[in-house]
């Protein structure tokens, strides 16, 4: 009743729209403040994409002082999973029925994920840019109020593959994956690019609960591989890498993007180690130079420098966690006064040509009623010394890879 008379007083006191229609506030918005829901892991295996959430509430901390959401203030509710699906569902019943949130945005995980989108799309309740490349959120007709953020994990996969049987046909290729649908996606979208051209010799998966990869990383390289897809979330991919470098294994190593973060993934893994690692990226490195009188990365560093003193730039994470939120800033701009949970998934659903200052350039926002995938763009990169190096062109992750 609270939640309804909230809706009902903040339709009152808004009065007319231009069109003559009454305002359509959705739950959790009130004339003075927006709530927005989130789920991160902030402990648990995956504990180190917690600085996502906590970007964000600085983020949104940051716009509230300009004055928030066309005079709302944005009230971020974000709780911990432990990247566990069931507490996952566990927190989103609590942020849809107990708080009464607008929507649920940018929940991390595929397993997480993957409990609840059948209740949010029953409940009609966006699960929006969810923080996963899964290709199941680009489902609009089937799951309405899904939607998916960066490239995806299939499509990503295809560009190592097709990059792979350009420059070392010959490949001998060994895959490390996390034994779950994230993990799978990879894999498959892998071998979909490899096309039969090249079988790997080893395929091994490990569990997020695993307490450590050592077994794999022996076996992998008793194999014989000269190539190495290390398909992991950052706490087992420092694991790789380093372990890689203990036992002198040296193959070609292609790291997926998810945890392609210096900070989180790399620095702990060790640089030496971490020496001619290939992965993709989509937004700006703060540490390449390239970007240095760049005008998006001087905002980015003013942001980080005032609302996160002391972060670690070189988490890659911040610099995601500030794109997203970017994201949906502009959807929320654009609903204007029609905030109900309808018209945020209809402004998401036609963004087009979106520019957000850290993506890289040449890549933009585009989605349509038909297309949930936002970001579709990617260029890959090479670690040396002690940064990512950008090279060749820009691949469109939605075209299938030529082989």
């Amino acid at each position: 009743m609270r939640a309804a008379s909230l809706v009902l007083a903040s339709i009152l006191a808004g009065g007319m729209i231009a069109s003559g229609a009454w305002a359509q506030n959705g739950p959790g918005v009130t004339n003075k403040e927006i709530k927005i829901g989130n789920i991160m892991p902030y402990s648990g295996p995956a504990s180190a994409y917690g600085v996502i959430g906590r970007t964000e509430a600085a983020y949104f901390k940051m716009i509230n002082e300009k004055g928030g959401i066309n005079g709302r203030k944005i009230d971020f509710i974000s709780y911990d999973d432990g990247y566990s699906p069931p507490k996952t569902v566990e927190q989103a019943r609590k942020l849809v029925e107990d708080d009464n949130v607008l929507l649920i945005f940018n929940p991390l995980g595929t397993p997480p994920n993957s409990a609840i989108q059948k209740y949010m799309n029953d409940k009609k309740v966006p699960q929006l840019f969810v923080a996963t490349g899964a290709t199941k959120w680009d489902d609009p007709k089937h799951f309405p109020w899904t939607m998916g953020w960066q490239p995806s994990y299939f499509a990503e996969a295809k560009i190592y593959a097709q990059y792979i049987l350009k420059n070392k046909p010959g490949a001998k290729i060994a895959i490390l994956y996390q034994n779950d649908d994230y993990g799978k996606d990879y894999l498959n979208g892998f071998m979909a690019g490899l096309n039969g051209k090249i079988k790997p010799v080893i395929t091994l998966s490990y569990d997020v609960t695993d307490p450590t990869i050592d077994s794999q990383m022996s076996r992998l390289q008793a194999s014989g591989a000269d190539t190495f897809f290390n398909i992991t979330t950052p706490k087992f991919a420092a694991m790789a890498i380093k372990k890689a470098a203990e036992i002198n294994w040296k193959p070609l190593q292609f790291l997926n993007n998810v945890s392609a973060s210096v900070g989180a993934v790399l620095k702990p893994a060790g640089f030496d180690a971490s020496q001619g690692v290939i992965s993709t990226a989509y937004f700006k490195d703060p540490q390449d130079p390239t970007w240095k009188d760049d005008a998006g990365m001087k905002g980015w560093n003013a942001f980080i420098d005032k609302y996160m003193p002391g972060a670690d730039k070189t988490n890659a994470n911040l610099v995601y966690a500030y794109i997203v939120s970017q994201g949906l800033v502009d959807v929320l701009n654009k609903c204007g006064n029609d905030l109900s949970r309808a018209n945020v998934m209809k402004q998401a659903a036609n963004l087009k040509g979106l520019k957000i200052d850290m993506l890289l350039p040449g890549i933009t926002v585009d989605t349509s009623p038909t297309d949930f995938a936002p970001i579709q763009q990617e260029q890959l990169e090479v670690f040396k010394g002690d940064r990512w190096n950008l090279f060749g062109e820009i691949y469109n992750a939605a075209e299938p890879a030529t082989n």
